[in-house]
């Protein structure tokens, strides 16, 4: 049993609300397919092998692949930390139109707080920061987009997943100056002085 039980705002339930009233099968089955994107297992292999990658063919992005893939291994580690500690009811658990109009079932039902998929998308917009503009609004306009599949499959209550996208960015953040600070210096070294 967790520690901390977290109730929905009047805000979260309004959306579920509808959500419920207003989705169907067509809407759930493209936001399920999309989810997927974010998913934990899938952007643990992406990281794995674009570390894999960096470190056998492209050597001068190795410090790059080492960040996102510590930032991959965190950011799927500590949601689940988090859930152990917080307890709340999925929005979907607590409709019967929603299912009628397609929702699905997702999840564990006690594990709404934080999304999971919001944390790897918050890291990731952030880190679409050490990227030119136009990529970084590309990739971010997605991290934020694929979050709001989890409020639109009523995975996730929409605090949920603002709080997740939050401690990702956090992590990220946190974590860039230790995975990256070595290959800066390195940069820096090399540059030519006047």
């Amino acid at each position: 049993m967790a520690l901390v039980a977290v109730k929905p705002t009047r805000i979260d339930t309004a959306i579920a609300n509808e959500i419920a009233a207003r989705t169907n099968s067509g809407i759930e089955h493209t936001a399920q397919t999309l989810t997927w994107a974010a998913d934990e297992h899938v952007l643990l292999a992406l990281a794995a092998a674009g570390w894999l990658y960096a470190h056998l063919v492209q050597p001068r992005q190795r410090a790059i692949a080492n960040h996102a893939l510590i930032v991959s291994l965190a950011t799927a580690l500590l949601p689940h930390a988090l859930k152990s500690v917080f307890d709340q009811t999925r929005p979907d658990r607590l409709t019967v139109r929603g299912h009628r109009n397609g929702v699905p079932v997702s999840g564990q039902a006690r594990d709404a707080f934080p999304s999971g998929h919001a944390v790897h998308m918050g890291a990731l917009a952030s880190a679409a920061g050490l990227l030119p503009p136009t990529p970084r609004r590309l990739v971010r306009s997605v991290a934020v987009a694929l979050s709001l599949t989890r409020i639109t499959l009523l995975a996730h209550w929409a605090s949920d997943v603002a709080a997740g996208f939050a401690l990702g960015a956090a992590v990220e953040r946190l974590l860039r100056p230790l995975t990256l600070a070595k290959s800066r210096r390195k940069q820096d070294n090399w540059r030519i002085r006047p």
